[in-house]
């Protein structure tokens, strides 16, 4: 739960194209963001799974040397070959318990959840670490189908240790409710790669900031 001795986190997504310059837009955003930004998900579609590995792998080293978490967004497999730290599942990618089986006891599992409490409920009992709802607001990055509400994450921080993820459209500029409401994480990716990741980042931590 989100109180003053652990305050809401970044969880940074990566734009679909991981190429050219951004390993080191990555390095920038991770020192900028140290304390602040705890994980990254490895998002890319459209390629197999060798050349997805070739583009994750530098990330993946930034990740590590900056104790970041590695996270494989849909593909356990691809997680597994990685050793990555964990491996993100959306409602189709399959069960969590057969991810920790593959995966082993110590990978982070998150499960996207929309807007519904049940499937949150659902996704805690089969394992997961975390759970993601969203979205919060209208997204560039992905087609929002679904739509989350405030009330869902109060409700989620007052009755679930489970730690919850905010996703779609987060701004520094919209983020100041979600964190009150009582998210652990916000997941960000347009707001911070779209323009200055810097800039972004330090613009995240004075309105995430204790207050």
């Amino acid at each position: 739960m989100t109180d003053e001795t652990t305050p809401c986190q970044l969880y940074l997504i990566s734009p679909l194209d991981v190429s050219g310059d951004f390993p080191q837009r990555l390095e920038r955003a991770l020192v900028a963001g140290k304390g602040l930004v705890t994980a990254f998900q490895f998002r890319v579609k459209g390629v197999d799974q060798h050349e997805a590995a070739r583009l994750a792998q530098p990330l993946q080293a930034i990740c590590a040397a900056h104790d970041v978490a590695f996270i494989v967004n849909d593909s356990v497999a691809l997680a597994k070959r990685l050793g990555a730290d964990g491996v993100h599942l959306g409602q189709k990618d399959g069960d969590p318990r057969e991810a920790r089986e593959k995966l082993g006891r110590d990978a982070q599992i998150g499960v996207t959840c929309h807007g519904s409490r049940h499937l949150a409920l659902e996704a805690g009992e089969a394992g997961a670490d975390y759970v993601a709802f969203g979205a919060f607001f209208p997204s560039s990055t992905k087609e929002t189908e679904y739509e989350a509400d405030l009330e869902l994450l109060e409700w989620w921080s007052e009755m679930v240790e489970l730690p919850s993820v905010a996703i779609g459209g987060i701004t520094p500029q919209n983020c100041r409710p979600l964190v009150e409401a009582g998210a652990d994480f916000l997941a960000v990716s347009g707001a911070v790669w779209s323009g200055d990741e810097v800039a972004a980042i330090n613009a995240f931590a004075e309105q995430m900031a204790p207050k």
